[in-house]
């Protein structure tokens, strides 16, 4: 990505470039030492994280994380809402879920869909906590969905 879109024109750069994105990815020290070794030999935490260097390397503004981790064991799961905790200080996070858990843990603002319409939106503890419609409510609560 990041010579498609000219971040990196130097072959001597990439290097470094790739490497800091691990880093943002907080997956370089577990990697640092396999860098030719296929990506599928990673754990599946480590593969997400890896997927995340690499929409890193595009220096996107938005990063948009589709069930992010819907295949994760809580170790990794928590590793994951690290790395989205420390990624938001610099980029606007959007996370699709259907964990409710995972969005009152990550998220500063929801919005609850359904069926492609957009039903409440709003602060995520307002939403979790006082949502304004029947719907929300029992999503959020567990007795829909």
């Amino acid at each position: 990505g990041a010579r498609i879109n000219g971040i990196v024109t130097e072959r001597k750069d990439m290097d470094n470039f790739v490497e800091s994105c691990l880093h943002a990815a907080a997956i370089w020290d577990e990697v640092k030492d396999r860098l030719w070794e296929s990506g599928t030999r990673l754990s599946v935490g480590q593969q997400q994280r890896l997927c995340i260097a690499r929409a890193l390397s595009t220096q996107p503004d938005v990063i948009l994380m589709d069930e992010p981790c819907s295949a994760l064991d809580p170790k990794a799961t928590a590793r994951v809402e690290e790395l989205i905790d420390e990624l938001r200080k610099n980029h606007a996070i959007v996370i699709v879920t259907h964990n409710m858990h995972q969005a009152s843990r990550v998220s500063q603002r929801v919005a609850y869909f359904h069926l492609g319409e957009l039903i409440e939106a709003g602060d995520t503890e307002e939403v979790m906590l006082r949502p304004k419609t029947r719907m929300c409510s029992d999503y959020v609560t567990g007795r829909f969905g």
